[in-house]
This record gives C-alpha cells, structure tokens and sequence, in this order.
C-alpha cells in the first residue's frame, strides 16, 4: 500500500491527498509533526533530503517528493480517471499552473505559520532556535523559521502578500473567460494546484474576493471543486478546525 506522510494544514499535502482521493487510491497515513520539525528529522530526511512534506512511499519502498511531482507520477501509474490534459499544449498549461502556484507558496505562508508554528517557534530560546536551525536543510524554510520565531510579518508585507494571492484570482478569472477549467475544459492537476490557496483566500485571506461580484468564475469553480466527493475525502477543512483537533 501506499504510505504519505503529510500533515492536514499543509498546503501540498492537501494537494497530493485530493490527487489521491480524485483517483480513489487508499493509503496509510502517517502524520508529520511540523511544530516538531519531525520533517526535520534524520528518519525523514532518509526518505526525503529535502525535509519538506508530502512524502509519498511506493508500494516498493522508493520514495517521492514534490506535489506536482507526485500527482503527474500517480496519473501515470494509475490513469483512470486522468488528471491531466490529453492535448499537449494544455498539458503545458497544466505545468504552468502548477509552476505559478509554487512560485506563491511564501505568500501563503506569511499567513499559514502564524496559526500555529509562530506561536511555538517565538517560545524557544536563541540557543534552541539556533541548533533547530541546523538541522533545516533549505535556506529558504531557515529564513521562515526565523521570520516565525523573531520577526513577525508587518501588516505591510501582509497585505502585499494578500494582493499577490489576489492576484491569483485575477488570473484564474481570466483563464476562465475561455475554458471551464484552468488547463482546458476538464479538471485537472492544475485545479488540483491550486486548491489549498483558494481554500486559505476564501476562509480567512481575502474572503470578500471570492463572490460572484469580484471573481464570478473562480466563484463558480470553487463551488464545482467543494461539490466533488474527493474534495471531503481528501479532508481540506479549515485551519481553525484543523488546529482544535491537535
């Protein structure tokens, strides 16, 4: 069986989890503590050196990482229904999709960390964040751990990461004046993508963004994502949720 390890609230885990839950593939769950930096850990960086999550352990022992990485490898092993465009240009449209939400993942985060990760990392001590620190192999999280646990965001970088975001919508709106879906006129992975940005603007980011009036067909494809039975499989619930059941 497949095994993921994930956490509920993080943004690419709720990717692969509806990826997997689209193509009604069962897995084991195995449930990575961020506040623990268990993702940090020399067990996990066995499986995956970049000591992010999902992991994704194959049937034969062999590991995966990276979101879109696993979704493209899960619609290729097992393709029905298929997850991705037969065209090829809207196969490259998907892929830039997917690239264009990656590219944004910082500005989610600036809003992410603070429900829970800033909260812990601002109770460690100088000599405690330091070895923390060590053991994080990307520059990029050292610096966001550091933002969490010493520099909280400004309401000036807030709101320049929500107009970011909101951007988002701008574009999704736009792509959506010509075809049902962000990659053609089917679902796909880069639905998939960006999933977990819209579910974080719509319950606490930018909610006024979301209405028919300001975005009427990102309105409409959000109503399509959360009728889809994989989309409650997948369990991409609240934050504020999520945090009362830890």
């Amino acid at each position: 069986m497949l095994v993921l390890h994930h956490a509920w609230r993080s943004s690419a885990s709720r990717r692969v989890r509806l990826c997997l839950a689209e193509k009604g593939l069962a897995f084991q769950s195995h449930l990575v503590d961020m506040m623990r930096m268990e993702h940090h850990s020399p067990e996990y960086l066995k499986i995956n050196p970049n000591g992010v999550i999902p992991t994704l352990i194959l049937e034969d022992g062999r590991s995966l990482y990276e979101s879109g990485t696993i979704c493209e490898y899960l619609d290729d092993t097992y393709p029905d229904p298929p997850l991705r465009p037969a065209d090829s240009y809207e196969r490259a449209v998907m892929r830039n999709w997917i690239r264009y939400a990656d590219e944004r993942i910082g500005n989610l985060i600036i809003f992410n960390w603070v429900h829970s990760l800033a909260k812990v990392a601002a109770t460690w001590s100088d000599a405690e964040l330091a070895e923390k620190l060590k053991k994080v192999p990307s520059k990029e999280r050292q610096d966001a751990w550091i933002r969490a646990a010493r520099k909280p965001y400004t309401e000036e970088e807030r709101a320049a990461a929500r107009g970011k975001l909101v951007a988002m919508l701008d574009k999704m709106d736009d792509t959506m004046r010509q075809t049902k879906w962000l990659a053609g006129d089917a679902y796909s992975i880069a639905d998939i993508a960006v999933v977990p940005f819209i579910k974080r603007i719509d319950e606490e980011i930018a909610p006024d963004e979301m209405t028919p009036a300001r975005h009427p067909r990102v309105a409409a494809w959000w109503a399509s994502i959360q009728s889809r039975p994989a989309f409650a499989t997948a369990r991409i619930e609240g934050f504020q949720d999520e945090l009362a059941k830890t």
